[in-house]
This record gives C-alpha cells, structure tokens and sequence, in this order.
C-alpha cells in the first residue's frame, strides 16, 4: 500500500509540475508585442499631470506627429536613450515633430532630476496609476510608439533604439 501511495503522490507532483511549467512558459511565449496596440490602429488617449501637475493629454496632439516613449529611471536601456530622444527633438520640433516622455509611476522628485540631469526639454508626463501603459499593452521598457498626425499608430518599438533607429522613424513620420 506504502508503494502505491508514493507512486501516486510522484504522479500527482509531476502533473502539478508540467501544468505549472506550461502555465510560466505560455506566460513567456506571449512576447512583448502581442498586446501593444497594433499598426494602423488610433493611439489609446490619456490624460497624464506633467511634473507642473498640469494636465497633457494625446488629445491635444492630433494633428501632429507624435513620439511616445515609455520610460523609468529604473531602466538603464531608457536612461541611454534619453539623449537621442533630445537630439532628434531639437531636430524635428520646428517641423511640427512632438516626442511624450511617459514615465512609468515613479515620484515627481526623481523623475525631475533625470529631466533636469538629461536637459530634457520635450514634455514629460508621469503615467502614476500604471492606466496608460495598460492601454498600450506595455510589457518591458523601454517601448517607444510613432503616431501619425492622424493619431493612428505607425510603428512601436520594444527595446532600446539607437539614435539612427529613431531618426528614420521620425522620418517616415514625418513624409
């Protein structure tokens, strides 16, 4: 009887085992892309508080091309793109170009010692309840959108783009 107790008890934990590992793996093949908004798709709007706690909103950008960059100060691949995000909107700005830093929950203290570290001077919202990054289906960071003038999405990008990946995005963007 012994024997045939252990028996079902290594069967028991092998199932619970394999249901477990598929359940983790399925949650890993679901790649970062599934759940972003989809090209041609209309951006998700929101309405986040800049570091004045003055309201910006997507709505306020339709008409014009827009770069939104998800990042934290947590992230070192969004730390090292910051720059090349400030390059390309001294760049584009006069031609109509907006880039949104959205940072993900961290508090307005920190948030604005990277913008004042980093001379950031495209606007920065904080998305405080995570509300946002939930909408565009945010899974890792850094994740970057370009949305036409029309607010319809594209391109997104996970990870971290080098300054010639943004340009020419910017640049199709831009035609």
């Amino acid at each position: 009887m012994g024997k045939y107790r252990k028996k079902v008890q290594v069967v028991v934990l092998l199932a619970v085992l394999i249901i477990g590992g598929y359940a983790i793996f399925q949650s890993f093949q679901n790649n970062d892309s599934n759940n972003l908004i989809k090209i041609g798709q209309t951006a998700p709007d929101f309405r986040l508080a800049n570091l004045n706690n003055e309201p910006v909103a997507l709505s306020d950008y339709i008409g014009t091309p827009l770069v939104i960059n998800f990042w934290g100060t947590f992230c070192e691949p969004c730390i090292r793109e910051i720059p090349s995000f400030q390059n390309q909107y001294e760049k584009w700005n006069e031609q109509g170009l907006e880039i949104i830093g959205i940072n993900l929950s961290e508090d307005s203290l920190t948030v604005s010692n990277y913008v004042r570290k980093f001379n950031m001077t495209y606007p920065v919202v904080r998305d405080v309840d995570r509300k946002t990054e939930k909408k565009y289906g945010l899974r890792s960071y850094p994740t970057t959108f370009f949305v036409k003038s029309d607010g319809t999405l594209q391109a997104a990008v996970v990870g971290e783009m080098t300054e010639k990946q943004i340009e020419e995005h910017i640049q199709q963007l831009m035609q």
